[in-house]
């Protein structure tokens, strides 16, 4: 699996919601990577679908 790099971007606006726990989490590792919650948020979907399983070719 690789390493995951967060690296700020930019993309349309939306709105989610999300359980306080996990935006505490959230809010905690955006600080350590120096980003802003929603760029954190993007890195994360973005590597979650980088390294999900092709289940096409299962």
């Amino acid at each position: 699996m690789k390493n995951f790099i967060p690296k700020p971007y930019k993309k349309e606006p939306i709105a989610i919601r999300i359980d306080v726990e996990k935006l505490e989490k959230i809010e905690k590792l955006s600080a350590q990577y120096n980003m802003n919650r929603s760029e954190f948020i993007n890195r994360c979907i973005d590597y979650a679908i980088e390294n999900m399983p092709d289940i096409n070719n299962k």
